[in-house]
């Protein structure tokens, strides 16, 4: 045999599995590569049952928990009054989840086929009224989480209220938010203490309707004192209506930007026209500008109240594009 042909021999009868799958044109695959086709083979069908094996499981649990729910016809058997009027409630929408196959009173109360079959069994539903605030604040949230987020960790739920202390899903006064009385008497149940600012002389017209009180605070909680609506620039909750006094300007006043609108005024109610802290405006300027009341140009007085108001010159007090010095 000569040597080219022996070559040729070995190639052709040398064991096939040392090779590169596709190296060799025609050849029979090798073990190796049979062994992976296999386990790849056996991934996915293993995949593929898991799939199937949740799919049914899925399927299951929601026959199982559909069994349980007894409709708000039933409901509306023996909670006639309650029921009544529900169709102008925004909660009916719930009726429309799932396909059309939402079931209104169950959404919130729970399955109540136990408490059917219990002959009114008030174990065998949930009954916010006797639950604690989290249990209630835990189902109301369940679908406006969304709507909001930071309310567990709001002044109002560590104060150990719940969502039914301010809203009445059945006997609500107001429709639009399901408020157990309309604003702001509803706010000054709690809050009295802020209730006697808006009788001062001058105040911003929360009782007269104007204004209010969820106009500047998030009653379900922000990352600002007091439940302060949060915004990108703080004084917008106020400068969103005093528009005049919003900027931007070439001069900012500091207090302005640094301190916000608060610096100088009180929003509830004051004794000043502007609303501002003090009741004369050359006492709240001289808070920081005392040093420049006494000097030689303005003679005011420290703490005078009997000059010239610093703002009939500084007119511009909040903001200028013009001087440095807020003069017109």
């Amino acid at each position: 045999m000569r040597a080219s042909e022996a070559v040729f021999f070995m190639h052709r009868d040398g064991p096939v599995t040392r090779l590169p799958i596709g190296a060799v044109p025609g050849k029979r695959l090798g073990l190796r590569a049979v062994l992976m086709l296999m386990l790849g083979a056996g991934v996915l069908c293993a995949t593929a049952l898991v799939a199937q094996a949740q799919d049914n499981a899925k399927v299951s649990s929601k026959v199982a928990v559909s069994s349980e729910f007894v409709g708000s016809e039933t409901c509306a058997a023996c909670h006639e009054q309650v029921v009544k009027g529900f169709d102008n409630n925004p909660h009916t929408k719930m009726a429309l989840m799932h396909g059309d196959n939402g079931v209104t009173c169950e959404n919130c109360h729970g399955a109540g086929k136990a408490h059917v079959e219990g002959g009114g069994d008030v174990t065998k539903i949930f009954n916010p009224a006797k639950a604690t605030p989290q249990q209630v604040d835990a189902k109301c949230l369940s679908c406006h989480a969304g709507t909001h987020p930071n309310f567990e960790r709001s002044p109002h739920a560590k104060a150990g209220l719940s969502c039914i202390s301010c809203h009445s899903v059945h006997q609500a006064k107001d429709e639009a938010k399901l408020l157990r009385a309309s604003q702001p008497t509803l706010c000054f149940q709690c809050h009295a203490d802020v209730k006697p600012s808006f009788n001062m002389p001058f105040h911003h017209r929360v009782n007269e309707g104007l204004v209010k009180c969820s106009d500047c605070h998030d009653v379900h909680g922000s990352f600002q004192p007091n439940n302060l609506r949060t915004t990108a620039d703080q004084n917008a909750v106020c400068t969103k209506c005093h528009t005049d006094v919003r900027g931007p300007f070439v001069f900012e006043h500091t207090p302005v930007k640094a301190q916000g609108c608060m610096a100088c005024h009180t929003p509830h109610g004051s004794q000043n026209a502007r609303l501002l802290n003090v009741p004369n405006i050359d006492q709240l300027c001289n808070q920081c500008h005392s040093p420049v009341a006494n000097d030689a140009i303005h003679g005011m007085g420290r703490g005078s109240s009997t000059g010239t108001p610093c703002i009939n010159c500084h007119t511009m007090i909040h903001g200028s594009n013009f001087s440095q010095a807020f003069v017109k």
